[in-house]
């Protein structure tokens, strides 16, 4: 009968993939590739050396690790990657970054299918 939670998760991945995602281009250094990703946000909190908290919210991508393969097998995300989003006439660059000592990324699901990609925008071109 299998994993009922693990076919569960690959519905609805399917179901997310399908039905709320659009083209970016992933990009680390020369190598690009066009993958299909869904847009999320996460907020991030830190505390400065005076003990303010300060919040920072992330714009992620959330993308089918499978998907992210620049030619040599599928790889993860690495602080300084670009993701460019294109909407209408302006591509929209973030860099993979997370504030804090975080991560650059995580899985977005128990069996590894999705990751889950923090970015900052650094730039608009038109």
């Amino acid at each position: 009968m299998g994993d009922l939670l693990d076919r569960g998760s690959a519905f609805l991945d399917d179901q997310r993939h399908k039905h709320m995602s659009r083209t970016v281009v992933y990009q680390r250094g020369a190598e690009a590739k066009e993958v299909l990703a869904t847009i999320g946000r996460t907020e991030f909190e830190q505390a400065d050396d005076a003990g303010l908290i300060h919040r920072v919210e992330s714009r992620d991508f959330l993308v089918r690790a499978a998907d992210l393969d620049l030619g040599a097998g599928p790889v993860l995300p690495r602080a300084g990657d670009q993701v460019r989003e294109t909407v209408g006439t302006s591509v929209f660059v973030y860099e993979v970054n997370a504030p804090g000592g975080q991560p650059p990324f995580r899985y977005s699901d128990p069996y590894r299918r999705v990751l889950r990609i923090h970015t900052k925008h650094i730039a608009t071109e038109t």
